[in-house]
């Protein structure tokens, strides 16, 4: 996991929230000095506190952990194949259309 992504994040939600550091860890109960190490990369954050902080900031772990977390080609492949078998037919064959013309244009 990269801490400075996390970090980064948690802090573009400190800001657009309108809260200090001092408030936020007021909000989440922990120490001023420990957002200031979490926002910079330079603390691991446990599972509780992401889940206190994902609340206060009203948004999902996952938009937290979206750009610290790699997903490996495992992971984007089953996500395409999701999405295919939710698709009904016309748009698989739209989606089939789109990456074959996206093919076609990285290869020229």
């Amino acid at each position: 996991m990269d801490r400075k992504a996390l970090g980064k994040k948690i802090r573009q939600e400190r800001i657009r929230m309108n809260y200090t550091q001092e408030q936020l860890a007021e909000a989440a109960g922990l120490s001023t000095t420990y957002i200031g190490l979490i926002e910079h990369g330079q603390r691991a954050i446990t599972l509780e506190k992401l889940i206190d902080l994902a609340n206060i900031f009203h948004v999902s772990i996952d938009y937290l952990l979206i750009e610290s977390v790699e997903a490996s080609e495992d992971a984007n492949f089953a996500l395409l194949k999701n999405l295919w078998l939710q698709s009904p037919e016309s748009a698989r064959m739209l989606l089939l259309d789109i990456a074959k013309s996206i093919l076609c244009h990285l290869k020229s």
